[in-house]
């Protein structure tokens, strides 16, 4: 039987399979793959850790550019204090160098003043005497004639 078998061949039959139609790929969303929960938790709290870290890097180095410059600007208010209160030594000096000036101005004035007083009193005696010759002897003039 196994001979007759094969001598007798059957014909196979073909199926053909009818195309089917493509999705279109446009449309189709990317699947992306998922990481765990515990590593996006892990990941947030590093790179959380890592902001806080540099934050606080941020804030020691403000914190030391501020101390730096209020030291600065102490020793810069010292050296204008210490400007100032010599420039206050000097005017004060000038000042009263100008008042010494002026008493001794005002001195020599009223010397000056003094000094015309006296003169005009004198020349006023002086020409009260010769008013005096002159209407007596007019007075005299008068009486002779």
């Amino acid at each position: 039987m196994d001979e007759a078998r094969k001598k007798v061949s059957k014909k196979k039959t073909v199926i053909r399979k009818k195309p089917i139609a493509k999705k279109k790929t446009s449309a189709r969303k990317k699947t992306t793959r998922k990481k765990a929960a515990s590593s996006q938790v892990r990941a947030a709290t590093s790179s959380r850790h890592a902001l806080t870290d540099k934050l606080k890097q941020d804030l020691n180095a403000t914190k030391d550019a501020l101390r730096h410059v209020k030291r600065a600007a102490g020793e810069e208010l010292k050296l204008a204090k210490k400007a100032a209160q010599d420039e206050i030594g000097v005017l004060k000096n000038q000042l009263n160098s100008a008042l010494k000036r002026e008493k001794q101005l005002m001195k020599v004035s009223e010397k000056k003043i003094h000094k015309l007083l006296l003169a005009g009193e004198k020349w006023e005696k002086k020409q009260l005497v010769n008013i005096k010759k002159a209407t007596d002897k007019a007075i005299r003039n008068i009486k002779k004639k």
